[in-house]
Formats: structure tokens, sequence, C-alpha cells
């Protein structure tokens, strides 16, 4: 399986079956659209439908789908910038509730669309010292 060649490393840290979905979406895509940008794009879009990203690693969504407007509008629409695999659809509670657990600073005070930016941040602080 060529996905399981190309799995990102905050996928390593993943469930198995993160990886799975993950590796079964840009198989496919790979004999749609070849190696590339877009196969990834749309395996990170199939994973992000089960999956949210938790510091480092994703972990399962409370709910199934969409986790931001991209990808809720399809491949039809213009671009839209993501929410790096934060579940930018959940309540306010659980948006709380992950920044707990990252520990984010400041997290009581916050609005939802804050909160959502704060765990951006921290998924992305989390990833790069896993890679170090």
């Amino acid at each position: 399986m060529p996905g399981r060649d190309d799995l990102p490393s905050t996928l390593l840290r993943s469930p198995r079956k993160a990886q799975d979905t993950w590796v079964a979406a840009h198989d496919s895509a790979l004999e749609t659209y070849g190696r590339g940008r877009r196969a990834q794009q749309t395996a990170y879009a199939a994973l992000k439908h089960s999956f949210e990203k938790v510091g480092d690693h994703w972990e399962p969504k409370q709910r199934r789908g969409p986790s931001d407007d991209q990808a809720a509008g399809g491949a039809e629409q213009r671009e839209r910038p993501t929410r790096g695999g934060v579940d930018a659809r959940a309540g306010k509670a659980h948006l709380y509730e992950r920044a707990k657990q990252l520990g984010v600073p400041g997290r009581s005070r916050m609005s939802k669309e804050e909160l959502v930016a704060a765990l951006e941040k921290a998924s992305r602080r989390e990833t790069a010292r896993a890679r170090k």
C-alpha cells in the first residue's frame, strides 16, 4: 500500500483506525489524481470527517462530519482556510475541554472562534515539538 509509506508523522502517533482511514483515502486519490498535493488533501479531508487533531496526533470526533467550512463545501467551491484538523464545528464546551487538555492559557475567557484559533496554534506547536 503506497499510503502506508507516505503516512504523516501525526498519524503515526494516532489510532490504527485513523491511519487506515487516511491510507484508504490516499490510495484511492492516487488512482484518481496521481502523486502530489491533491492526493494528500483528499486523504486529510476524509480523515477530518471522523477524527480531529489534538496536539501532535488525531483522536476520534464526538460526531462524524465536516470539521470546517472548507470540508463542508466540497471540491467544487473556492478554497477557504482550513482549521488545521481542529473540529471548528464542535460546541464551545468541547473546544474548551480540548484547550484544557492542551494547557491553553486564558481559555475560560475565549470565544468559540478564539478557542479554535488557540487549539490550531497549540496543535501546530505540539506537532513541531514531536518532530524534533
